[in-house]
């Protein structure tokens, strides 16, 4: 019996021992060195705000015919460049060809018809001068001279109305520019632009010199934008930036995109490194002002307790819960602005309960 006492004694010794000296299968957490630290350090801090964006043309435009008629031809291809005034569609022209004949032969018949009432009127006139014509036939005679007058006058402004109509169907670039897209094709019959939201779109045009980047900014980050800040774009395909913009308009009434309300906000593009193409879809980053010469600590340093922010500081290898106020943040840091001084070691992972202190004051 003295000796199974005795042994049990003894494994208590060495259990407790072990415990003491941390060996693991006896230890309920690992030792404070194992986990990661960082020194809070006085560093600059570069907030950003995220963003999605589309990048489109400054300039775009539906490109549509001023009179209906049928596509004879389309002289142009997606993708092609043409400068300003070069042709794109030519319309029939038949029915309009057929109508200038009809009003030359109109204002001919006109003119003739004209010429005679001239020479009756011009004649009536001397008659009249040497008194061998009545008032009343020297009237008739010049208000027959005037109707005809306003024939002609008639047949030559028909004329010149079918002329406008002619040179309509020859639709022509309205600015040097590249075509994206063309949905018609020769031979189907359009019907003319009586108005902006009205006729058949022959193609989409636009000048893709100049691009823009289109982004909706929440109604709660809103005040933080202002005209001229710097946009970093990276398209879904890269890892690095590929193009950056400045901001050129912020909306002045709020919208709902995505059913979230907020501002839209263009960009103008000032470096297209990678060649980004109108429709597609970039992250942006818009810089934000920046804090300079502030205690900074990695981000991973920062936890939610309770609802608050908290940082667990190292004081003389006990970890140290302390509540900490956030300022700006980065990337890779946050700005302390209460909580932690610069030069202190900060855990970098959330160290088990047991090892857990709670300042009682936070230092700041």
């Amino acid at each position: 019996m003295t000796k199974y006492l005795s042994a049990v004694v003894l494994v208590f010794i060495l259990a407790g021992t072990a415990f003491y000296q941390g060996w693991p299968p006896f230890s309920p957490v690992d030792k404070i060195e194992d986990f990661p630290t960082a020194k809070a350090r006085l560093a600059d801090i570069a907030p950003e705000l995220p963003l999605a964006g589309e990048v489109k043309p400054s300039l775009q435009v539906d490109v549509k015919p001023e009179i209906g008629g049928k596509i004879r031809r389309i002289h142009v291809t997606p993708g092609q460049s043409v400068k300003k005034g070069d042709l794109l569609v030519t319309i029939d022209d038949t029915d309009l060809l057929n109508e200038r004949a009809a009003a030359e032969t109109e204002i001919e018949g006109a003119r003739l018809t004209m010429g005679k009432s001239k020479g009756n009127f011009d004649r009536a006139a001397q008659l009249h001068q040497r008194r061998l014509l009545s008032e009343e036939e020297f009237l008739n005679m010049m208000a027959d001279f005037r109707i005809e007058e306003n024939g002609l006058d008639k047949s030559l402004r028909r004329r010149q109305t079918v002329d406008d109509r002619l040179s309509k169907t020859r639709v022509l670039a309205p600015f040097d520019g590249t075509v994206l897209e063309i949905p018609v094709s020769e031979g189907q019959v359009v019907v003319g632009a009586a108005s902006v939201n009205s006729g058949t779109s022959l193609m989409t045009f636009a000048d893709l010199s100049s691009l823009l980047i289109i982004s909706q900014v929440n109604q709660l980050d809103a005040s933080k934008v202002s005209l001229g800040q710097a946009l970093i774009l990276q398209s879904p395909d890269s890892s690095q930036s590929t193009a950056s913009a400045k901001v050129h308009f912020i909306a002045p009434l709020a919208s709902v995109k995505n059913n979230i309300k907020g501002f839209e906000v263009r960009g103008l593009i000032d470096s297209n490194e990678a060649g980004l193409k109108p429709g597609v879809s970039v992250s942006v980053r818009l810089a934000l002002p920046k804090a300079s010469g502030v205690v900074a600590v990695p981000l991973t340093a920062i936890f939610e307790n309770a609802g608050k922010k908290v940082s667990y500081v190292l004081e003389e290898g006990t970890p140290v819960r302390r509540e900490v106020t956030v300022g700006a943040i980065d990337a890779n840091n946050a700005e302390i602005q209460a909580g932690i001084r610069d030069g202190e070691d900060v855990l970098l992972v959330e160290p088990p309960e047991t090892t857990k202190k709670a300042s009682k004051k936070s230092k700041s």
